[in-house]
């Protein structure tokens, strides 16, 4: 088996195996893909910010959700 090399600057690598298959999907299918992908974080950072603030409104819990995801933007 060939030696996996890690640029330890770079924080995600994708495996040439997944990335084959990536590369085998239309744009449209990686778009739905990559759509749940964000649906499902964005779900887990929700339960995950209301179990943690119960004192937080849905509002608040919102908008801390839209930081996070939006790296700060919003």
């Amino acid at each position: 088996m060939d030696e996996v090399r890690i640029d330890p600057r770079q924080v995600e690598v994708v495996d040439d195996d997944m990335a084959r298959v990536l590369r085998s999907k239309t744009g449209a299918e990686r778009l739905k893909i990559a759509f749940g992908m964000f649906t499902s974080a964005r779900r887990m950072l929700l339960s995950h910010l209301a179990a943690s603030h119960p004192d937080w409104s849905q509002d608040e819990i919102l908008r801390e959700a839209a930081r996070r995801l939006s790296h700060g933007a919003v």
